[in-house]
């Protein structure tokens, strides 16, 4: 069961997130946070699994609350996942240096948020299309990496499955596109991050825009 905590300061926002995340049979809601000092102090008491992030919150805003839970000792399986209205190129580069795993808007759909939560509480990063621009912005702002060196040493499959982590899809979606098994797209996708010594897939994006795979 993926336990999930929600932090925004909105109670109506808060109140169709719960029934969205409770309809789920894989999650539930364990928690809710109405500014970001409840968020980091519920995530030190609870260790919940994925914490659903706002920005705006009164006090401490969703990013330094994210900086704070990233930080702290014994909180490393906890995930931060933020949602947010405000998906500026500035929010997401924040955000990302804070440590966040993923950064979707609001309006995403029930069923694609469902899915991100499950992606991000497995131990991978998940960027929307927008923030994906704002990396995209970020690499191409960076163009003296040697991008193309270090991909040389990928199959041609991997820079197949490299191309569409850049394009900002799941492990699934990759299997989906490819006739691959999931195991074998993450298989790959872990062999990628190996190769180019990326932390995560944030920087496989930036490592494909800057080889102008994307």
């Amino acid at each position: 069961m993926i336990r999930v905590l929600l932090a925004d300061d909105q109670t109506l926002v808060r109140g169709a997130f719960v029934l969205l995340v409770n309809s789920a049979e894989d999650m539930e809601v364990i928690a809710e946070a109405g500014t970001g000092d409840e968020a980091v102090t519920l995530t030190r008491e609870l260790c919940p699994d994925v914490v659903l992030m706002d920005i705006r919150m009164p006090s401490t805003d969703g990013i330094e609350a994210t900086r704070q839970i990233v930080a702290a000792e014994g909180l490393s399986s906890s995930k931060v996942l933020i949602l947010t209205t405000f998906e500026t190129d500035a929010n997401v580069l924040r955000g990302l240096r804070a440590g966040a795993c993923g950064f979707l808007p609001k309006d995403t759909r029930p069923d694609a948020l469902l899915d991100a939560i499950r992606t991000i509480a497995s131990g991978e990063a998940l960027l929307s299309p927008g923030a994906t621009r704002a990396v995209m912005t970020r690499a191409l702002s960076r163009p003296d990496v040697p991008a193309t060196e270090r991909l040389a040493s990928l199959t041609a499959r991997e820079h197949e499955v490299l191309r569409l982590v850049a394009a900002g899809r799941s492990n699934q979606e990759i299997a989906d596109e490819l006739v691959l098994s999931p195991l074998t797209a993450k298989t790959h996708v872990s062999r990628i991050l190996a190769k180019l010594g990326a932390r995560d897939r944030v920087h496989l994006v930036i490592a494909a825009y800057e080889a102008g795979l994307a």
